[in-house]
């Protein structure tokens, strides 16, 4: 079976890398394509670490689980933000934004994107940092390329996944979210390699730092299109530039209204 449309989980715009190997729909066939991903994973630039963090690499039998069991995204918006918990959201993220000011001014400035902004998706991501995942991220992001599902969306993650190995970001036991997105806001590893940002200065991006992680955030959405001091609510400029960040109607409308909350 040969790999067929891509759909949703967060949305990214990444060159596109040709499929080299057959994708497949069960863990029988995933050691072999690692192999012939390994040839790829080369050509692409990555090196020895990262070539063997991939050798390394097992069928991550619950991240398939996960990605065939979506339903919070098909809730209607009340429901999403209850079950997702925005009310303690924005109640937690009005007193880090009051603890921190001149942290979260400071993005603003460089970045142009408010605090609201990047306080609603750190919390909504992983409640402020407090649960980053419990899933390997190499593991995870390799059995997503291999799958069949979403194959093409996800090899240039799993490429990228394998870079920030060689880079020393993370290694083969870094864990994430079972969909291989790492760090306080959750990046996926190629958007993780184009958009990360150092902003502790220390030589390293470091996606488990709250301090490089909201920087990359902001880094991202300015990237994508931010405007400064520009709206951020549906119908505004700024909010194409939240569908960016995660391709579900109900999660970007969340993060639109928790992050008004918060600044106001």
């Amino acid at each position: 079976m040969r790999c067929l449309a891509i759909s949703f989980v967060i949305a990214v715009t990444l060159p596109a890398i040709s499929v080299a190997a057959p994708c497949g729909n069960t863990s029988s066939g995933f050691e072999v394509w690692k192999v012939d991903f390994a040839r790829q994973a080369k050509r692409a630039g990555v090196k020895k670490k990262g070539l063997q963090a991939l050798a390394q690499s097992q069928y991550a039998t619950r991240t398939i689980a996960a990605d065939r069991n979506q339903k919070s995204f098909k809730y209607s918006l009340d429901k999403f933000m209850r079950v997702r918990g925005a009310d303690t959201i924005v109640a937690q993220g009005r007193k880090r934004k009051a603890r921190n000011p001149q942290f979260y001014a400071a993005l603003e400035r460089q970045y142009g994107v408010p605090a609201g902004v990047l306080i609603a998706i750190h919390g909504m991501e992983t409640g402020f940092g407090n649960f980053m995942g419990d899933s390997q991220v190499v593991s995870a992001i390799t059995t997503l390329a291999y799958d069949c599902r979403r194959s093409e969306f996800f090899i240039p993650h799993a490429i990228g996944a394998l870079k920030l190995v060689d880079q020393g970001s993370i290694t083969t036991a870094t864990k994430g979210a079972k969909h291989g997105e790492l760090g306080h806001t959750q990046f996926l590893p190629g958007n993780a390699m184009q958009y990360g940002v150092d902003a502790t200065g220390d030589g390293q991006v470091d996606f488990y730092n709250m301090t490089d992680a909201l920087a990359s955030t902001a880094n991202f959405l300015r990237k994508k299109g931010w405007k400064p001091g520009r709206g951020y609510q549906q119908g505004q400029p700024n909010f194409a530039v939240i569908q960016q960040w995660n391709a579900a109607s109900v999660y970007q409308q969340s993060i639109a209204i928790m992050a008004a909350r918060i600044d106001g």
